[in-house]
């Protein structure tokens, strides 16, 4: 195993290791030492990859959206090619599949809340670019807004445990969600740029 295969899989180790303790001792639990552990490896390799536990939390976070922007990736590649709103579709489809794998998605997220908030910066971000192109993409940027926040938080209370909805029920939702033709008849343009975008992309029509 060369050194590059050795360091990802010392990585992984810490990630996982790391997402075990927080999900069965808490996030004040969670220490290099602790870690280490965990993991079956020396703190000295620890430390080699991470001088701290921010360090870890940090990399966890950074592996959960990995993680999401792969699944979106997928999800948005085998869209037909005709599909409305290709961007907001593979987004709610995202936040539904988070939901197949629950544990370290939640974890992920109050162990970098508990330990520094300022550590879900680049998620803010990253969402902020994502809420853009969906509002970009839509004639009704208000509704779209409105689609992606409610699949958000519906994930988002499902994974923290929160949510008072069963599996069936909360399944309903996300399908009503992605559901173009429930929300055809509420859509507005919000925006007079959206709408002069659509035209001006649209191919001149031959005069007869």
């Amino acid at each position: 195993m060369d050194n590059t295969a050795r360091s990802e899989r010392t990585r992984n180790t810490v990630i996982q290791a790391a997402l075990a303790i927080i999900a069965r001792d808490g996030a004040g639990r969670l220490t290099l030492d602790a870690i280490a552990k965990e993991g079956g490896i020396s703190k000295g390799a620890l430390m080699h990859h991470f001088r701290t536990k921010e360090a870890v939390l940090k990399a966890l976070m950074e592996h959960q959206m990995q993680d999401f922007a792969a699944v979106f990736e997928q999800i948005r590649a085998a869209q037909a090619a005709d599909q409305p709103l290709p961007v907001l579709t593979s987004e709610i489809a995202t936040l539904r599949s988070t939901l197949s794998h629950p544990n370290s998605v939640a974890f992920a997220v109050m162990g970098a809340v508990a330990q520094d908030p300022s550590l879900l910066g680049p998620t803010r971000a990253h969402d902020a670019t994502r809420v853009a192109a969906i509002q970009e993409e839509a004639e009704d940027q208000d509704l779209s807004t409105l689609r992606w926040a409610a699949a958000r938080g519906l994930a988002l209370t499902s994974l923290l445990g929160l949510c008072p909805l069963g599996e069936e029920e909360r399944g309903r939702l996300f399908d009503q969600l992605m559901d173009h033709t429930r929300w055809a008849a509420l859509a507005r343009p919000t925006s007079p740029t959206a709408g002069r975008k659509r035209k001006a992309s649209a191919p001149a029509s031959s005069s007869t």
